[in-house]
């Protein structure tokens, strides 16, 4: 009788095994959690002010932070680029404060005069970065400079020469470029008080819309990758040359996965500005980007893997550290300046470790 073999099921983990895959894995976040606690404590907050900051940025940041995802998920790896996408959110933006739009329905206007800009910016983003397999996150890196110095190209020498634009709200009174900073009263927190108005919790602020929209854009995240595009997305990350011999358009995949990634950027950028209450109209979105994947770091994504958990924890670490460091440098050192220095070193610091965690990752398979 031939021989027949029998797969043999996976030994279960032990509990101290499973207990050293839950620490490795969640190592990060506990962590920061931890320097989150000293920090709290050397500050000596009050609780009532901290908690409403916290409910404040996470509305503000989450949805910029789930924005990077996607291109994980796809292979793309952490997504520098959406530097670009908070450009088209802003060059919408600009557009409704020259229409005098305010309110929920110029924001609504907003986000979807955004969507062509950020399109058409992640459709080209995506064809260079199909170019440059295996080098996306350093390209992208460099496009945002690239983009940035359009950007400043467009709204500094060429409104009010080649785009006629007269509104002495926008321009500078020289009649060329913009303003460097433009007042969003209009919109100020026209989606963080819409249906619902300002909800308070006792001493709380809750931005309750803008946390259900947060909400939403998770579940939709989650349904997307059960879809058959989703699963083409995992499929191109995991590896692309099998991928490519299963079927899958590798190229296409990649910059739909891109060009989603562009759109939320700009529709964040949106969320954060009118949350804001004012623009900075040139120097608004260039550290979204950094800030943005600090943030997912954090919350103990990789390069490779990022889920929703990871941004929610990570923006609620992170900027836990933000509020408290600048306190705490103040309280223990009496300079607040060295909490400003250790937002700079944490926000560069946890790319610069994931990065070169990544590579020797990488060198050792």
């Amino acid at each position: 009788m031939a021989d027949v073999n029998i797969a043999q099921p996976k030994p279960e983990l032990t509990k101290e095994k499973q207990l050293d895959q839950f620490l490795g894995q969640m190592s990060v976040p506990l962590f920061f959690a931890f320097l989150c606690l000293l920090g709290i404590i050397a500050a000596n907050l009050n609780p009532r002010f901290l908690i409403n900051e916290i409910l404040t940025r996470l509305g503000r940041n989450s949805f910029l932070v789930l924005s990077l995802i996607i291109p994980i998920l796809a292979g793309l790896g952490l997504n520098f680029g959406i530097v670009i996408g908070a450009m088209a959110g802003q060059t919408a933006l600009i557009i409704i404060t020259h229409l005098q739009i305010g309110g929920l329905p110029g924001l609504l206007l907003a986000f979807l005069i955004s969507i062509p800009f950020s399109v058409l910016f992640g459709w080209l983003t995506g064809l260079i970065l199909n170019r440059a397999k295996g080098r996306e996150m350093v390209t992208s890196f460099i496009m945002g400079f690239f983009a940035n110095g359009l950007y400043q190209l467009v709204f500094l020498v060429l409104i009010g020469t080649l785009i006629p634009l007269k509104n002495p709200v926008l321009v500078l009174s020289s009649g060329i470029g913009l303003r460097n900073s433009i007042d969003l009263i209009a919109i100020n927190k026209a989606l963080d008080h819409a249906v619902f108005g300002p909800v308070k919790l006792g001493p709380y602020n809750i931005p309750l819309f803008t946390l259900l929209v947060i909400a939403l854009l998770c579940v939709v995240i989650s349904f997307l990758m059960k879809t058959r595009l989703g699963q083409r997305m995992r499929a191109v990350g995991q590896d692309m040359n099998i991928a490519e011999v299963s079927g899958i358009n590798v190229n296409k995949t990649r910059i739909i996965a891109i060009i989603i990634s562009t759109v939320l950027a700009a529709w964040g950028q949106l969320i954060f500005l009118q949350n804001i209450g004012t623009f900075n109209t040139y120097n608004s979105h260039e550290q979204v980007g950094m800030f943005s994947i600090a943030a997912l770091l954090i919350g103990g994504a990789t390069i490779r893997r990022a889920t929703i958990w990871n941004a929610l924890v990570g923006v609620l670490l992170f900027h836990t550290l933000f509020v408290v460091s600048p306190l705490a440098g103040q309280r223990l050192l009496g300079i607040p300046q060295v909490g400003e220095y250790f937002r700079s070193f944490l926000a560069y610091g946890i790319i610069a470790v994931a990065l070169a965690l990544h590579a020797w990752q990488g060198k050792k398979k």
